[in-house]
C-alpha cells in the first residue's frame, strides 16, 4: 500500500500518542474530523495500524532487569525448531524472540525482577525446553535508546 503525506503524519502522531482524539488530530492536519477518522479506519483495514497497546513504566511495576538470551539448539531440524517456538511463545518473562544467523540460532529479550528471578527463569523454564544447546546471556547496565517509533519515509 501506497501511503501519501496525511497517512504519514497521522501515523507519526499516533505513534506518539494513540489516545489523541480523531478532532486533536483533525486540528494538526487541518482536515475535517470525518476525513481522519476515515484515514485510520483504512490504516486499520489495510494491517498497516496493528494495534494500539499501553507502555508500561518497567521499573514501576517491579520489572527492572533487561537481560538478551542467545539459544543455541541440539540441531536444526524442523521438528526442534517448530517445538522451540511453540514453547518459548508460552513464557511471560520473554518479551521477544527472534530466530537469527550467525553463531546463535534466537535472541531473546527477558524481562524479570532481578537476578535471582532470571535464575529461576532459567532452571525451571528457559531450559527445561527441549532441543536447546547451549544459552548465553547478557545482562543490561543502561537502556540508551528504547523506542517503539517507527519513522516512515
Amino acid at each position: 500500500m501506497r501511503l501519501d503525506q496525511t497517512d504519514k503524519q497521522i501515523l507519526k502522531y499516533l505513534q506518539q500518542d494513540c489516545k489523541q482524539t480523531n478532532k486533536e488530530l483533525s486540528s494538526k492536519l487541518n482536515l475535517s474530523v470525518t476525513a481522519v477518522y476515515e484515514r485510520i479506519k483504512k490504516l486499520e483495514r489495510d494491517g498497516i495500524i496493528d494495534k494500539y497497546v499501553s507502555l508500561l513504566n518497567k521499573d514501576k511495576i517491579g520489572l527492572g532487569l533487561i537481560v538478551f538470551c542467545q539459544i543455541k539448539l541440539a540441531q536444526h531440524s524442523k521438528e526442534y525448531l517448530t517445538k522451540f517456538e511453540t514453547e518459548v511463545t508460552k513464557l511471560e518473562e520473554v518479551l521477544e524472540c527472534f530466530h537469527v544467523s550467525g553463531e546463535y540460532d534466537y535472541l531473546l529479550k527477558v524481562l524479570v525482577e532481578d537476578m535471582k528471578h532470571f535464575r529461576n527463569f532459567m532452571v525451571t523454564k528457559l531450559t527445561t525446553i527441549q532441543h536447546i544447546g547451549s544459552t548465553q546471556s547478557s545482562f543490561t547496565i543502561s537502556e540508551v535508546k528504547n523506542t517503539t517509533t517507527i519513522t516512515i519515509k
